[in-house]
């Protein structure tokens, strides 16, 4: 059977019993419900916390009532941590007090722990205009492959390509004259995107010069010895352009102009579903979590330009 990691008790053990039921439960835990090492940790981590300031509240395991539960995720939420963790928190107060009913304690049960918590969407990272034009100006075209990056730049942040559609993008599925493309995204769906006449631009100008590096295949953008570019050839690029533009790389991926043409076309007004079919989302709640971008970027110039923005929180 594995062994359950230890757990932090200080020296001269909890008061109030906290010591001798923490240990039990670390037992119960790694041994009678058999959790993984990773699990167990997660656990009894977030109930050693619970335990330490149950202890600074006088209160024993068999004291627990659903006040004191919500006391204690009142004060995690007021330290600022994060709800993910918070629900984390909840998760394993829940498994404590279903131990605890199992050891025959008449008290509160995994029922008192509040369900449902509302987690807030993890919100995709995006950039604003200015930065986007200024990684775009960022490649040197006055040689081939400068001229390849800026119209590589311009046609992803002009379509919300996905780095792996970009990178097997065929040259004969952009349809200059059209002004669109034709990519196969996930699960083999086509989807047909416009584009504007910045990329058409640039990229008439790239393929103008394209000849000159021998592609070896039929790729659409390719490396200075004609071979396909993969996915992390355009990560580094575009990192190193970011630099360039005095731009923290950490904060520039592929996937962030993808975000910045989901998020900069619904600032402009852009119809939700509209993006939804250009971004190859098969799932409008997939795109709907731009909206919330929008929503705390309104709220955030509420608050800095308004007269009354701060009065409120004064």
């Amino acid at each position: 059977m594995p062994r359950p990691p230890k757990i932090l008790i200080p020296e001269d053990g909890w008061p109030l019993g906290w010591s001798a039921t923490m240990r039990e439960f670390e037992v119960h835990l790694g041994v009678e419900k058999a959790l993984s090492r990773q699990t167990c940790y997660s656990y009894l981590s977030d109930i050693n916390i619970f335990a330490a300031w149950a202890c600074g509240k006088d209160t024993g395991p068999g004291d627990l009532d659903r006040d004191i539960i919500n006391a204690f995720l009142a004060s995690q939420l007021a330290e600022d941590k994060a709800k993910r963790s918070i629900a984390r928190m909840a998760s394993a107060l829940r498994q404590f007090l279903a131990f605890l009913r199992q050891e025959g304690s008449k008290g509160i049960g995994p029922e008192a722990v509040a369900g449902g918590l509302r987690l807030s969407p993890s919100l995709p990272k995006t950039i604003s205009e200015e930065h986007v034009e200024a990684i775009i100006n960022a490649p040197d075209t006055t040689c081939p492959l400068g001229i390849r990056d800026r119209a590589w730049i311009e046609l992803m942040y002009a379509s919300g390509l996905r780095v792996s559609e970009l990178a097997t993008l065929p040259a004969l599925s952009v349809f200059l004259d059209e002004g669109f493309l034709r990519v196969v995204g996930k699960g083999s769906k086509e989807r047909l995107i416009p584009f504007g006449e910045g990329a058409e631009h640039w990229i008439r100008k790239w393929l103008s010069v394209r000849p000159t590096l021998k592609p070896k295949s039929g790729a659409l953008f390719v490396g200075k010895r004609g071979e396909s570019m993969t996915r992390q050839h355009f990560w580094r690029l575009i990192k190193g352009y970011a630099l360039k533009a005095g731009i923290e790389a950490k904060k520039i991926s592929p996937h962030v102009l993808r975000h910045a043409f989901a998020t900069h076309l619904l600032d402009h007004g852009a119809n939700l579903r509209a993006v939804q079919a250009m971004l190859g989302h098969s799932n409008i709640s997939s795109t709907q979590i731009y909206t919330f971008v929008n929503e705390k970027r309104l709220a955030e110039a509420y608050e800095k330009y308004h007269p009354k923005g701060r009065e409120s929180k004064q």
